[in-house]
């Protein structure tokens, strides 16, 4: 590997490439270790494919690269953010609705692609006014804290109907053995804090499903359902081993006959108010990124391109597994640490990650991961989500002395939180504005109306009173 330290204080800068194969498979295998427990979270709570979810990461990822000239190392995979509206779209006519997700989907991608436009041609001014951090902030908070139910349902087995002390043990212990790897591990574990812990939760389910289920016939003791690797096998096949089929656009059709169009508009409501969300964390993200690898991306290659890039790859992902893309935090961190933003080594983990979804017994064995598990995970991975706009606050410097900003960031946090909706039925089919989407409209009308005081008006009112008090 060629040290190149001198240079920005980067191991391997954006255009450089490993010197040893061995160094390079690691590196990309590390991409993947990093993006692989969140990329299949999403799928598995939504009920959507993983596998296909997996290679539409990778797929995206590599569209993202080539619009961006190869100038930005960033991952792409499934987004957190459109959990709750992917779950109202996803059950549209009935449910399985993978053509009312495509079609979501590719309203997020023009949307990202009308603000990439409008950007190249009149700048980034316009995006910071109508979205400030005052509103953004609490709305992430939202996303994050509105999701911890389905969190708590996983752990305790309330998503499968039931309660169970042995699913909750196993969640937990997936939970502590995370914060424990992400606190104290070093160097390969620090990176994969997720992996690590939902490693340990599975085994503990496993141990628990063959010693009370199998050796003992205790039902209660069966965490783990092996039937996903049953079927797989059961009846060889092709696709028992090459997963050809798992794309979502396969059961358009039988979406296409539970089709009304009143869905279009819940779609509509259910989605697009996420996606200016998601455009401010695209922004962070490729802030922080740029500080980490000593580059202005939203210069070079510029804010238009990186947004172009992830729309277009939220739209292709629609139409393959149903989810929408985004940028990973995780990856950046390991670019962060390991020095490496080699553009080279990430495209090589993409095309790895497309491999490995289409690689059938692994999917299959993912898919036995108990919902307590990744539930357990869920409530240190939601709660970033949630930290993340709090911490988006308090890099900003908002100040909460200001009633103004009180008033803002109440209203976002108790309409969200709380699941203020909207409902009312068109052409007979009940439409529903999220509880996210109406935190935000109320978030953006306030801040407009609460217009911010100006300070030699402040100083004069200061200035009048001291004078009052004197006399």
């Amino acid at each position: 590997m060629e040290n190149t330290t001198a240079k920005n204080d980067l191991v391997l800068d954006v255009h450089e490439v490993p010197a040893k194969k061995s160094q390079w498979a690691l590196l990309s295998i590390q991409h993947i270790l990093a993006m692989f427990v969140a990329c299949i979270t999403v799928p598995l709570i939504i009920g959507t494919s993983i596998p296909a979810t997996i290679i539409s990461a990778g797929v995206g990822t590599l569209i993202y690269i080539l619009l961006t000239k190869q100038k930005s190392p960033v991952v792409l995979s499934s987004s957190f953010a459109y959990l709750s509206a992917m779950a109202i779209v996803f059950n549209l006519g009935g449910g399985n609705n993978y053509l009312a997700l495509a079609i979501g989907m590719t309203l997020v991608g023009l949307v990202y692609v009308a603000v990439a436009l409008v950007v190249k041609k009149v700048g980034t001014g316009w995006l910071f006014k109508l979205l400030p951090t005052i509103v953004v902030g609490p709305v992430i908070m939202v996303i994050g804290l509105g999701l911890s139910g389905s969190a708590i349902n996983n752990l305790t087995g309330a998503a499968v109907g039931t309660y169970n002390l042995l699913y909750i043990l196993c969640g937990v212990v997936a939970l502590f053995v995370t914060a424990i790897a992400a606190y104290y591990g070093k160097k390969t574990i620090s990176l994969i804090p997720f992996v690590i812990g939902m490693g340990a939760g599975y085994l503990l389910a496993l141990i628990i499903t063959l010693i009370g289920y199998y050796a003992c016939d205790w039902e209660y003791a069966q965490i783990i359902n092996f039937a996903p690797i049953v079927e797989n096998f059961k009846d060889i096949k092709v696709s028992s081993f090459i997963g050809y089929d798992c794309f979502g656009f396969l059961d358009w059709g039988a979406n296409a006959k539970t089709w009304e169009w009143s869905h279009l508009l819940t779609i509509v409501l259910a989605v697009v108010p996420v996606s200016f969300v998601t455009i401010c964390e695209h922004i962070g993200d490729h802030l922080n990124l740029g500080g980490v690898i000593h580059k202005d991306l939203l210069k070079d290659p510029g804010l238009d391109r990186t947004l172009m890039g992830d729309g277009i790859a939220t739209a292709v992902s629609g139409w393959l597994c149903g989810c929408a893309n985004t940028t990973y935090g995780e990856n950046v961190a390991v670019v962060g640490v390991t020095k490496v933003a080699s553009v080279k080594v990430i495209t090589t983990a993409c095309i790895a990650t497309i491999a490995l979804g289409l690689f059938t017994p692994l999917m299959v064995v993912v898919q036995t991961i108990p919902a307590c598990v990744t539930g357990g995970v869920s409530l240190a991975l939601y709660g970033f989500i949630a930290s993340s706009g709090v911490k988006m606050l308090i890099n900003e410097k908002v100040d909460f002395s200001e009633s103004r900003n009180i008033f803002i960031a109440a209203s976002i946090l108790v309409a969200g939180i709380g699941g203020l909706t909207i409902q009312f039925k068109v052409a007979g089919e009940m439409v529903t504005i999220t509880s996210t989407a109406i935190a935000m409209i109320l978030g953006i009308v306030l801040n407009v109306v609460l217009k911010e005081k100006k300070a030699e008006a402040t100083e004069e009112v200061v200035a009048e009173e001291t004078a009052a008090e004197i006399e």
